[in-house]
């Protein structure tokens, strides 16, 4: 199997604060104004100049770039590594998205909206097509990312119920227990009683819990379709009657979208609320502690609730709409991370609908071309049925799906998620996405094989993974607890 043995780069350099010399420059300030006699506090103001000394590197910026290059090379990113997170879709980021994104950098964000009709043109047609995308009538576009939206979702609930007396009756979310993590908190957070229902032997909700649960307490039930488990929910339509009968309001987390747009639309299925992951399935950068972006749709009869203010088109062109009295209120600062919007609008526009469709198609096809592989490599897929986007295996007896994901990094893939969902023991949640090749797949299953069967060959082997990395294994809980965050000099 030498064709899998690309390892991860192992190049180690001095940090920057050890490539320090006193005296050394990466910037050479202005000689015009030093020729002229002005002053650093001339132009900054005394008041603004340190009266310490500040214990920064000094480098050249040919060391500067090179500590950084040294860095970038270090890590893990989908530009340059397989990336298989499964419930989180890190998909490529087209980079056309960027410079779409980069024509608006000189807009600021408390201009008269007069001087900014093209960008809230663009605003009121992204909502206007994540509205026909999921199938429902009115779209927010503030919420900062998917638990945000999560939250702005549950609390227009909670405002619709208010508004017809019966939010007292109303205590009671339900909630998979399979979820995402964020679907119970969040229903806490909103002021509601939690109940869990199981899934049942196919990966589905169990439908008879289910119905059993269902009173006229109940505000709202949390689904994700396709599941956590990257299963389709075939009796949906089933559960949305029951709950339309009891005035129970359906929520969608759109977390696993990327496996259905253009193809199904959960307005379609019964769902009266979602929230999309734009840096999910709308190609929106994802991780690093970015600003993410969670559009939340309705359906009519919960229009009105809608945070303020709403991108609307008026008489001389486009408006932000304030005066909405029954609106939850505003949830984020301006009018959310307006960036990454363009980002999201540029790939819908690019891809149009059939390009939309073919990328569902082929996240679909590539999970189960995955999911096969791995089952004829020697490990177990927690439900052996088709899946969707996504899928969840687990390793042979007696194997810790932990080892595995360290073992992956000596070859320059990053791990899948491990451990998620809770309600499979040694879960290891894989999903390729659409835009990997499958040249890209092949190699992932050969190094899974490859790295089983040197386990096989030698338990202490995959125990002590990874190799080739700079850092290996660490004390997790330490780490966690006790975090070296600043540079110190360690003595030899």
């Amino acid at each position: 199997m030498n064709a899998v043995l690309e390892k991860q780069a192992t190049i180690d350099f001095p940090l920057i604060f050890e490539r320090s010399k006193s005296g050394r420059r990466g910037v050479i300030p202005p000689q015009a104004a030093k020729a002229q006699g002005v002053k650093l506090e001339d132009l900054l103001g005394a008041d603004n100049l340190r009266r310490s000394h500040l214990p920064l590197p000094e480098v050249s910026e040919l060391d500067l770039v090179r500590h950084y290059t040294g860095l970038a090379q270090r890590q893990m990113s989908v530009d340059a590594n397989f990336y298989p997170l499964g419930s989180c879709t890190m998909k490529y980021n087209p980079k056309v998205n960027e410079v779409a994104a980069a024509w608006f950098t000189s807009l600021h964000p408390y201009q008269d909206p007069s001087t900014a009709q093209g960008a809230l043109e663009l605003l009121f047609h992204l909502a206007a097509d994540l509205g026909q995308i999921t199938g429902m009538d009115a779209v927010t576009l503030q919420p900062a990312a998917g638990a945000h939206g999560e939250f702005t979702g549950i609390l227009m609930i909670r405002k619709y119920f208010e508004s017809r007396g019966e939010l007292e009756q109303r205590r009671i979310v339900i909630v998979p227990d399979a979820a995402h993590g964020t679907n119970p908190a969040t229903a806490a957070m909103a002021g509601f009683d939690v109940v869990e229902i199981p899934g049942n032997e196919h990966g589905e909700v169990d439908f008879v819990a289910l119905e059993a649960a269902l009173n006229p307490s109940v505000a709202a039930i949390m689904l994700t379709n396709p599941n956590t488990l990257g299963i389709f929910e075939t009796r949906i339509l089933e559960i949305s009657a029951k709950a339309k009968a009891l005035g129970i309001q359906l929520y969608y987390d759109g977390a696993n979208t990327n496996a259905i747009v253009g193809r199904a639309r959960p307005g379609d299925m019964g769902f009266d609320v979602i929230h999309l992951n734009l840096h999910k399935t709308f190609t929106v950068p994802h991780g690093g502690g970015g600003p993410g972006t969670g559009p939340v749709g309705v359906k009519a009869h919960l229009e009105p609730f809608l945070p303020t203010p709403i991108v609307a088109r008026a008489e001389n062109g486009f408006q932000l709409e304030f005066n909405r009295p029954n609106s939850i209120g505003r949830v984020r600062s301006f009018y959310g991370n307006f960036g990454n919007l363009v980002r999201a609008y540029t790939y819908i526009r690019s891809l149009g609908a059939e390009g939309l469709h073919d990328a569902s198609s082929m996240a679909v096809l590539n999970a189960n071309y995955l999911r096969v592989k791995f089952q004829q490599i020697g490990f177990e897929t927690a439900y052996n049925r088709v899946n969707m986007h996504e899928f969840v295996a687990v390793p042979p007896k007696g194997m810790k799906t932990l080892d595995f994901a360290k073992a992956l990094l000596d070859y320059g893939i990053h791990p899948m998620t491990v451990y998620f969902p809770l309600v499979v023991s040694e879960s290891m949640m894989v999903e390729p996405t659409e835009t990997e090749s499958l040249e890209t797949m092949d190699r992932f299953a050969n190094v899974m094989q490859e790295i089983l069967e040197k386990a096989k060959a030698n338990a202490g082997w995959l125990e002590n993974a990874p190799y080739n990395t700079v850092v290996r294994r660490l004390d997790e809980v330490m780490a966690a607890k006790k975090p070296m965050l600043t540079y110190q000099k360690l003595s030899k």
